[in-house]
């Protein structure tokens, strides 16, 4: 990079980091209002504890709007160029918007790759010191599963399930179909698509209870879909997440939330790229005036816009109407296409 690549990154860098500085204190805010969880941890751990629980809190909610900031932010900066005549006196020298973007472009792909790999990651594992996650088993009241497989229909209920999700506790199957029964274990452990109950009872109507060994049961979930279950996709990192898509999922809920959430993470340096191309596309045209009030608000409701559209497509992708990857993918090519074709009229193809 040369030195008026340096200018433009610094510029965007520091406008892009006062918008997520200014948003970040507002989440804050936002986050110190619920007063309960605070006094909870700071019962539990201290003030410190509470404080690094918003505060980590706060920071995923940043990561989740970094789209929207650094669209703000890259307007704001590329304003600043413009009212000092600075990106004229740069466009006088000979260099297009083309070739202006390359540099912060590059930083800007660069800074999401870190924050997927190790911002994100981080955030996480923080959480989920704070929160005291882990342990042997997950407790939170009854864990129900539905089964519909090789002709037969039933509810399992389970007071606990490891982590592992291979292993359920304290468990409950009711027949939904004649004749009616109910079957109580103590464990149930998932082996080669069974479930298998060790030592079991089995109630019917009018018969005595009857003791059974080894009973199994046929299930199409894995081990992959009971921990997706355990926990939600927004606590798991990256790593995680292809981890647990490497493995067989077979509920296609879980299997759409987990690629939804794991495109959202890959695609964050292109989502990123496509904010800044919008960017560039509204704002870094010549202007003869120095009024810049209608570029700052139509950067504003763009950034609005390209957040909105990307969370609608998001939840899409999570109940299974889009394909996952498509409905993460797609809004962030839009964004660089209908940049690049904005900048194309506007520079009328200046490389």
């Amino acid at each position: 990079m040369n030195r008026i690549d340096w200018v433009i990154v610094r510029r965007l860098a520091g406008s892009i980091g006062l918008t997520i500085a200014v948003l970040f204190g507002i989440v804050v805010l936002v986050e110190a209002f619920s007063t309960s969880r605070f006094t909870t941890l700071s019962r539990l751990g201290g003030p410190q504890l509470a404080v690094l629980a918003v505060a980590v809190a706060a920071a995923r909610t940043i990561i989740d709007t970094l789209p929207l900031s650094v669209l703000i932010g890259a307007v704001t900066g590329l304003v600043s160029l413009q009212s000092s005549r600075e990106m004229t006196v740069i466009k006088a020298s000979g260099m297009s918007v083309w070739r202006l973007m390359q540099a912060p472009v590059a930083a800007t792909i660069l800074a999401a790759l870190l924050v997927t790999l190790v911002g994100h990651a981080a955030l996480v594992g923080i959480d989920r010191a704070t929160t005291g996650g882990g342990g042997e088993a997950t407790r939170a009241g009854s864990f129900w599963i539905e089964e519909q497989v090789a002709g037969i229909h039933y509810m399992m209920e389970a007071g606990y399930v490891h982590p592992s999700g291979e292993a359920l506790g304290t468990v409950s199957v009711f027949m939904l179909e004649a004749p009616r029964q109910r079957i109580e274990a103590e464990t149930a452990e998932l082996v080669d698509g069974e479930w298998l109950l060790p030592t079991a009872t089995r109630f019917s109507a009018s018969r005595v209870p009857e003791t059974l060994t080894d009973f199994r049961l046929p299930t199409a979930r894995s081990g992959g879909d009971l921990r997706a279950r355990l926990s939600s996709v927004r606590d798991l990192t990256v790593f995680e997440l292809a981890a647990s898509l490497g493995s067989r999922l077979n509920d296609p809920e879980v299997r759409a939330r987990t690629w939804t959430h794991f495109a959202t993470l890959a695609a964050l340096p292109l989502t990123l790229a496509g904010s800044l191309f919008v960017a560039f596309a509204f704002t870094a045209g010549y202007r003869r005036t120095n009024k810049y009030g209608a570029t700052v608000l139509n950067g504003i409701v763009l950034g609005f816009l390209v957040f909105v559209v990307t969370a609608m497509t998001a939840r899409a992708g999570e109940a299974g109407v889009i394909q996952p990857v498509v409905a993460v993918v797609g809004p962030a090519v839009v964004a660089i296409v209908a940049g690049a074709t904005v900048l194309l009229n506007k520079e009328d193809g200046r490389t």
